[in-house]
């Protein structure tokens, strides 16, 4: 009974449970970021800036529709909430409004950081300044190993789903019937 009483003691140690943030952040359309700590509905967000919609950042998908939350949903806390034009509704998210989404976190990371640098920032920006040096040319500016969270053979096929095909145009040529 005593080993039973420790082992069910360390499974409920506060260094084993996970923290959640007790806030949901969105990104108005100037590019500002807002938490907030208590409930709150799409549709209030809504009501001060119309002709936005709101999307929830963890089902953005390049490639993929924008799946807008309704009106009447509530705000979870601890995603990343995003508004977009109303006119984007029912398109394609592209690379762009993801670069938007890394904007708005990348401002807000550096203004609750103070504006310090870290080592290890500093380290990786040194390393990929020399980095871009080695790049081609003709090669565009974008590398699969600077996109975080998405993996290497992810990242080539989607790179290659998104190239435009051309048909193969060929005459079909029918055969004759012929009726009994």
């Amino acid at each position: 009974m005593g080993n039973m009483m420790i082992s069910c003691t360390t499974l409920t140690t506060p260094c084993t449970m996970k923290t959640t943030t007790r806030a949901a952040r969105v990104i108005l359309p100037g590019g500002q970021v807002r938490q907030f700590r208590q409930p709150v509905m799409a549709a209030e967000l809504m009501l001060d800036s119309p002709n936005y919609f709101l999307v929830n950042s963890r089902s953005l998908n390049i490639g993929k529709r924008f799946s807008a939350l309704s009106a009447d949903e509530d705000l979870e806390f601890g995603n990343v909430y995003i508004m977009f034009p109303m006119k984007r509704v029912n398109s394609v998210v592209t690379a762009a409004d993801m670069a938007v989404v890394l904007m708005a976190a990348n401002t807000a990371a550096r203004r609750i950081a103070g504006g310090k640098v870290k080592p290890e920032v500093a380290a990786l920006a040194a390393t990929a300044a020399v980095s871009d040096h080695d790049h081609e040319v003709g090669r565009s500016g974008l590398n699969s190993n600077e996109i975080e969270g998405f993996k290497d053979m992810e990242y080539r096929f989607r790179l290659a789903s998104c190239k435009s095909r051309k048909p193969l145009l060929d005459t079909i040529t029918e055969e004759p019937v012929f009726s009994r």
